[in-house]
């Protein structure tokens, strides 16, 4: 199985990047994940030609092939970073390779709520017309008080949030192998008509 991992934020120093290299090593027999940055992409702008810079354009390629879509989100002022917004903006106005893509999402945050709030927000960003990514239900991982949960070989220490990753990953795994039968079963997958213009 082909993962992409996007690490939402475009701090130097995230424990949402550590989270997802954890992901990436703890599971690399059950499917290949590659990680994706998003630190040095544009802000968007809504270009009138509706094409996708080239940094976007090569993460666009890069679901486009994936089979499934790991987002790990901080939340700051209650909601997602402006540049994982920014991305969002871009592949909804540009490429749409989210459109029936499986994703999960997962998020780490300094406090005790582990970026709940961020999470919910952005299920409901990925449900917009332009999005509508295949979101894992009733699925969240939280990690909370981030900073103390990684030891210095980037492991998770507590072994109970391990075995909820665990469970949540592989409830992923399955969701993407369904989903995915179903999308290529099915002979009418919704697309949406590239007319947004949030105006």
């Amino acid at each position: 199985m082909k993962l992409i991992g996007i690490v939402g934020t475009n701090s130097n120093q995230s424990t949402n990047r550590q989270l997802l290299q954890y992901i990436q090593k703890h599971f690399n027999s059950q499917a290949d994940i590659e990680l994706c940055e998003i630190k040095d992409l544009p802000a968007f702008n809504e270009p009138k030609e509706r094409i996708a810079p080239k940094g976007i354009q090569e993460i666009s390629d890069k679901i486009l092939a994936a089979d499934g879509v790991i987002i790990s989100t901080p939340e700051y002022d209650h909601t997602i970073t402006a540049a994982l917004k920014s991305l969002l903006e871009w592949l909804s106005y540009t490429t749409q390779p989210l459109l029936n893509k499986p994703v999960l999402i997962t998020g780490a945050s300094l406090g005790s709520l582990g970026s709940s709030r961020a999470q919910a927000h952005l299920r409901q960003i990925l449900d917009a017309p332009e999005l509508k990514a295949r979101i894992m239900p009733s699925s969240e991982f939280l990690l909370g008080r981030s900073s103390q949960a990684f030891d210095e070989e980037g492991n998770l220490k507590d072994q109970t949030k391990v075995e909820e990753l665990e469970e949540v990953f592989e409830e992923f795994v399955e969701f993407v192998e369904i989903t995915n039968k179903l999308l290529e079963s099915s002979s009418k997958i919704r697309k949406s008509q590239m007319s947004f213009t949030w105006k």
